[in-house]
């Protein structure tokens, strides 16, 4: 599913806005090193509408939406071809090539993973900023979480932050 393990290590947590300033342009402005987007355009490839905080009426009062455990436990891998640049929807900024195929979301190669894109406290209010537009394996973690109702996998992300299971 493209998901790792947690583990122990540093805190350190990307600066989202600093990653989004970098949409529209090469990669090496948006942290990607020195790749470029493949675009032949001057400006790069057009951006896409800043992502929204808010997600719909159901998730208001879904926990598992503003619980974050996932996104702060384990890696995420995804497919080349999910990028925005590929014709995708996850922003390039946001990711980091680990082979010629496959990428792996910023943040979540830490010892101890936070995702780049999550904002605000694990457990308590936190927040996906590319909601719309995560990737595959975000998309597919918690079958059940559109039921308010974790996994296995869930409540392992959950237990190693502290809190119980949903």
């Amino acid at each position: 599913m493209g998901v790792g393990r947690w583990g122990d290590g540093p805190d350190d947590e990307p600066d989202i806005e600093a990653l989004f300033a970098g949409r529209g342009t090469s990669n090496t402005q948006a942290g990607m090193g020195a790749a470029s987007t493949g675009s032949s355009d001057s400006d790069g490839p057009a951006a896409a509408p800043a992502p929204s905080a808010a997600h719909t009426s159901n998730d208001a009062h879904n926990p598992c939406v503003r619980c974050g455990a996932c996104c702060a436990s384990f890696r995420v891998d995804f497919a080349r071809d999910e990028l925005q640049s590929e014709g995708g929807r996850v922003p390039d900024g946001l990711a980091q090539p680990i082979t010629r195929f496959m990428m792996r979301l910023q943040g979540t190669d830490h010892a101890r993973p936070r995702c780049a894109a999550l904002s605000g406290t694990v457990g308590v209010d936190a927040r996906c900023g590319i909601y719309e537009w995560r990737p595959s394996p975000c998309r597919e973690f918690g079958a059940r979480a559109n039921q308010g109702q974790g996994d296995d996998a869930c409540a392992q992300a959950r237990r190693r932050h502290g809190l119980p299971p949903l």
